[in-house]
């Protein structure tokens, strides 16, 4: 099964998220837009991996997130992943703690090379993926000052999820497998 490990948002935060994403959408030619449910903070991808390493999995993040504090982000502002004649990625900044959850992915990151994982090579930019594949029909910096219009919720880091990625329907459906609470 697929799987990833990550922050998941509150109904409101992601509702919050969903109104910019509508007006950005209506400024686009094309992409392929995230569904409300589908909005989090990846801590770490893990691609496939077979159910029996799922328990294993859950136990080292109980340890981990056992003693990591609780702390809190904000959205501010957008950003993207270039691609070829495309915005390959357009996602959300985030401000606040940084400190704290970069810690925290790290110390997952450690916990899952044990397990097997490779370690992540790449430096860990926190971001919020709202869509893909985007062509808008403005300018980048004109669009960018659209977030400014928006007061996000303080998102409250409390716990982290295993999620199960899978297509159902023609749609990417992400379903959390375990949470683990943050003291």
């Amino acid at each position: 099964m697929r799987t990833f490990v990550a922050v998941d948002f509150n109904t409101e935060l992601k509702k919050e998220i969903l109104k910019l994403q509508t007006q950005l959408r209506n400024l686009a030619v094309s992409g392929r837009w995230k569904y409300i449910n589908n909005f989090h903070l990846t801590l770490k991808f893990l691609g496939e991996i077979e159910k029996s390493k799922v328990q294993d999995i859950k136990k080292g993040l109980d340890e981990v997130c056992g003693k990591t504090q609780k702390f809190c982000l904000n959205i501010d502002g957008l950003d993207f992943f270039p691609g070829n004649g495309c915005l390959r990625v357009l996602w959300l900044k985030l401000a606040g703690e940084l400190e704290s959850l970069h810690s925290l992915q790290s110390e997952i990151d450690i916990m899952l090379e044990k397990l097997g994982f490779e370690k992540e090579k790449r430096r860990y930019v926190p971001h919020v993926t709202i869509a893909q594949d985007v062509v808008f029909n403005k300018d980048f910096e004109e669009i960018k000052g659209l977030v400014g219009n928006y007061r996000f919720a303080t998102i409250e880091v409390q716990s982290v999820n295993l999620f199960k990625s899978e297509q159902i329907g023609g749609k990417r459906v992400y379903t959390p497998l375990t949470e683990h609470k943050l003291v």
